[in-house]
């Protein structure tokens, strides 16, 4: 089996799609990589690309759009919703056929010297590719965002892996690592308040929220014998939430991601955001997708919803789907196209 792995990356730039063209062009230039999806964002100013290809040349097309965002993205004058500390903020390698994660990760290694040595901008590894554990989370690694690095990547337990140990003011810094499959997926609510969907991306995220004495909000943090802060886990495994307002839309979403679908899939996620959604006092109205989903995860939701709805016989394919999108409301901001939105149908007609 040929080997094959995809390479999400994700921009700091949701608006100028002129300067999104010009590093997926970047992308398409190298012979057996297949650009699948650009997902941008306006109001989170970033956009997600996915191509994939045989290992080498998706390094040479990631290494190439790194550089391509460097030139074209000045983070010194970046605003927007979705959390980031460079150009191209964080670049997952992810293992599709015919390859392991630890092989997938030998390859992202190999990518964030490329970056940090021949374009001089700092890098971070993660995930797979970070043999220490206490920096190889995401948002631990990006916590302070472009602006709080500056200072961070001074201090001795923040020294990058590769490339320079000084925050590039135009470029940033980048993250680069060996991920299992990542669902990026938004939940919208009726309520226009980043107060309650905070709260609800508290009550469902793995991580939970900081235990307090008295007031939830702003009472003292409680403390264990080693002196770090307690938590209350939330209700969901694998999952990582937080709250936004959306402009464009006039509506807050939990932003979150299931970095393990096969623990907490899209659906059982939109089901108790919707019941924690309820006891907030709010609803939840519908849902997106960022990015591609596996063909599984679709027909699975399709399966549960129809069986919440109490109905019996066998559904085809594509009424499993529509079910799923119906359910869940994927078109609500958008139009849902099971075509350019499922992975395996992706794929497959961008190889006929």
């Amino acid at each position: 089996m040929n080997q094959l792995i995809e390479c999400v990356p994700n921009f700091s730039e949701g608006v100028d799609m002129a300067v999104i063209k010009k590093i997926t062009d970047e992308i398409e230039s190298v012979d057996g990589v297949r650009l699948l999806n650009v997902d941008p964002g306006k109001a989170a100013n970033r956009t997600v690309v996915t191509f994939a290809g045989a290992p080498a040349q998706v390094i040479e097309a990631a290494f190439l759009a790194i550089k391509k965002a460097g030139e074209l993205i000045d983070m010194s004058r970046q605003k927007g919703e979705h959390p980031r500390m460079g150009a191209t903020d964080v670049c997952p390698l992810i293992p599709i056929a015919g390859i392991t994660i630890e092989e997938t990760a030998q390859y992202a290694r190999q990518l964030g010297r490329r970056v940090g040595e021949e374009l001089q901008i700092p890098v971070y590894l993660y995930e797979y590719s970070q043999p220490d554990r206490s920096r190889s989370n995401l948002s631990v690694i990006r916590s302070g965002e472009y602006e709080g690095f500056f200072e961070k990547i001074k201090h001795p337990g923040w020294k990058p892996d590769f490339g320079p140990t000084e925050n590039d003011v135009k470029r940033g810094a980048t993250v680069i690592g060996a991920r299992d499959y990542l669902i990026a997926y938004n939940i919208n609510l009726n309520t226009s308040s980043t107060e309650i969907a905070n709260a609800i991306a508290a009550d469902v995220r793995e991580s939970g929220r900081l235990l307090r004495e008295g007031e939830q909000k702003t009472g003292k943090v409680i403390k264990d014998e080693n002196s770090k802060p307690r938590r209350i886990p939330g209700s969901l495994k694998s999952v990582k939430a937080i709250g936004w307002y959306i402009k464009e839309y006039g509506i807050t979403q939990v932003s979150m991601n299931l970095t393990n679908i096969n623990t907490t899939p899209t659906h059982i996620a939109f089901d108790e955001v919707s019941k924690k959604a309820i006891e907030h006092g709010v609803k939840v109205t519908g849902s997106e997708l960022i990015g591609l989903i596996p063909l599984k995860a679709m027909i699975d939701a399709g399966k549960y919803f129809h069986q919440k709805q109490s109905s019996s016989g066998e559904l085809s394919e594509t009424e499993l789907i529509d079910i799923a999108v119906k359910t869940m409301g994927l078109d609500e901001l958008a139009p849902f196209n099971p075509q350019e939105r499922i992975i395996e149908y992706v794929l497959k007609n961008k190889s006929d």
